[in-house]
């Protein structure tokens, strides 16, 4: 039991403390460094399903325009990429209507061809992407499109093969 009078005792309980106190000050910033890190790494990820998801619409839309009869025509909606009804039997150019992984909603940008029809897509979102360049050559043209944004990152299929 303490009597008051600084001893040996109360010395040592003084520098526990002070070594908690720093241990719980090492350990807090330990944490936010973990979960700066734990935040980019899923960012990254996002923006690598963004990609891939930007491809499989690309592709149905090729897919689309390329199986279409006499005249070619980009679809009217996205959801004629998961039933092409234009034949006597459904012909499905994409498997689901995927959610932006950016915004988190199933609505996306749509980017309208001069005939009619939709030519691509692309993220509601305005916020700036980690990833700045090392990008596919399809999707070369992201790096120098400014505002550097998520809506700026638009995959659109031309037949021409120009962006």
């Amino acid at each position: 039991m303490p009597t008051g009078k600084p001893g040996k005792l109360g010395k040592q309980q003084g520098f526990t403390y002070i070594g908690m106190l720093i241990a719980v000050v090492l350990f807090g910033l330990g944490s936010v460094g973990a979960a700066r890190l734990l935040a980019s790494t899923e960012r990254t990820e996002r923006e690598a399903e963004l990609i891939f998801i930007g491809h499989q619409f690309r592709q149905a839309i090729a897919g689309y325009l390329q199986s279409g009869t006499t005249v070619s025509q980009y679809p009217a909606t996205l959801t004629d990429l998961l039933e092409d009804r234009r034949y006597p039997t459904v012909r499905r150019h994409l498997r689901r209507l995927y959610v932006d992984p950016i915004t988190g909603q199933q609505e996306w940008g749509l980017v309208k061809a001069p005939e009619g029809g939709i030519m691509g897509i692309y993220s509601l979102s305005d916020r700036e992407p980690q990833k700045h360049a090392n990008f596919e050559a399809e999707d070369a043209d992201f790096a120098s499109v400014l505002p550097f944004t998520y809506s700026n990152w638009k995959f659109v299929y031309r037949p021409d093969g120009i962006r």
